[in-house]
């Protein structure tokens, strides 16, 4: 998204600037509405500024959350809190960031609003929570709840991307070993067979078309290739083909498994966190959907928001979307029932997260031996097959 630069004139009187990453300007403008800025002007940063600048990570994130709980709990104020720790900070953009929201709440706005400029840093979810806290008094607690909550979902992803990297390395080893064969072995291996005078075994035969093949329409190859991702991308884009593609993630053997367990392990934390923050469910509802990773689990918690607007319980839409598992709703229901909805959910995340690593487990044990023996079998068939025509040669002879 392009970096709009805005300057303009507070409800203090003061002049105040700043910088906002938004989809178009019309939210920049919006932005201002919400400060109360006057007399603003708004134009687009330059991109070839935007583009040197390092990304915020989300551990950079995490560790700022965790420093700022702990300097707030220690009795800190807002203002030097925020100077200390963008000082220290090594990534630039970060630090710019920091600076620019720490003069924000010198000029007289809150800090959730400061950090709204910034939502590829600080999303939705981490600004109403940080909202909650100055509206009740209980920042360095919002903190705390927040650092922790950081920390567990980036364990989360890094136990999904741990699982998901072995037999991606494994597949495009395999794929490269393929390639390498095709274009550059079997051509030399072709020349000799030339020079036999005999007809090659089917197997061969097949093979050096496939090298033929490959080596003849490689252009046509790469461009079909460009083309599908491009496409599916595109697809991706629109709500109908997410949802088909995030339904189809859900149903693929072992892996949809694991995926679901992450889908209710993430909702169960994100919506436990903020309802002990003290955020209407409804509000919470409407975060945490937005905040899914998947279109199959944001229709369905866009339903139980409805269903709670209508009066009904959150359980039943839950159970209806096929998504959740009979025990995340049982156990949500109770916990809607007993009034302890948020240490409930809490539970449910805690017992997936659990349910998540035993997954990864076990996905990594099916898929290892699988992976191998198609390793083995593929680069054993081409091997197999360029030198059926030797072993034929020295029977005949």
């Amino acid at each position: 998204m392009p970096i709009y630069q805005w300057k303009g004139i507070g409800s203090s009187g003061k002049k105040r600037h700043g910088k906002l990453e938004a989809p178009d300007e019309r939210q920049v403008e919006n932005f201002m509405k919400r400060l109360r800025i006057t007399d603003y002007t708004i134009k687009e940063a330059p991109k070839n500024l935007a583009l040197i600048k390092p990304k915020v990570k989300p551990k950079d994130v995490m560790i700022f959350t965790r420093q700022f709980s702990t300097m707030i709990d220690a009795g800190l104020p807002l203002v030097q809190s925020l100077k200390v720790l963008s000082d220290q900070q090594d990534n630039p953009t970060f630090q710019t960031a920091l600076r620019d929201i720490n003069n924000s709440v010198q000029s007289g706005s809150t800090l959730s609003d400061s950090m709204r400029k910034y939502p590829q840093m600080f999303d939705s979810l981490y600004c109403n929570l940080i909202a909650a806290g100055e509206a009740a008094g209980i920042l360095d607690t919002i903190l705390k709840r927040l650092a922790e909550y950081i920390e567990k979902a980036e364990k989360l992803k890094r136990k999904v991307k741990g699982a998901m990297a072995y037999p991606a390395v494994v597949m495009f080893i395999a794929i490269t070993v393929i390639i390498v064969l095709l274009v550059f072995v079997i051509p030399v291996f072709k020349e000799v067979f030339a020079g036999l005078g005999s007809e090659l075994p089917p197997l061969t035969q097949v093979v050096v078309g496939l090298s033929e093949l490959m080596i003849n329409n490689a252009v046509a190859v790469i461009i079909g290739l460009a083309i599908f991702i491009f496409t599916l991308k595109k697809v991706a884009k629109t709500k109908p083909g997410r949802l088909a593609l995030d339904s189809l993630m859900l149903k693929l053997p072992a892996l949809g498994d694991l995926m679901r367990k992450v889908a209710v392990a993430k909702f169960s934390r994100t919506l436990a966190t903020m309802l002990q923050a003290g955020v209407p469910i409804i509000s919470s509802l409407d975060i945490v959907a937005s905040t899914a990773g998947n279109k199959v689990v944001e229709e369905a918690i866009i339903e139980s928001r409805m269903a709670i607007a209508e009066g009904r319980s959150l359980t039943d839409p839950l159970l209806e979307s096929g998504v959740f598992p009979p025990m995340c709703t049982q156990m949500i229901a109770v916990g809607e029932e007993a009034g302890a909805l948020d240490v409930m959910l809490l539970k449910v995340a805690d017992f997936y997260d659990d349910e998540v690593d035993a997954a990864v487990d076990t996905m990594t044990s099916l898929i290892e031996p699988l992976l191998i023996v198609f390793l083995g079998c593929t680069v054993g068939t081409v091997v197999i097959a360029m030198y059926m025509p030797i072993f034929s040669l020295g029977e005949a002879v």
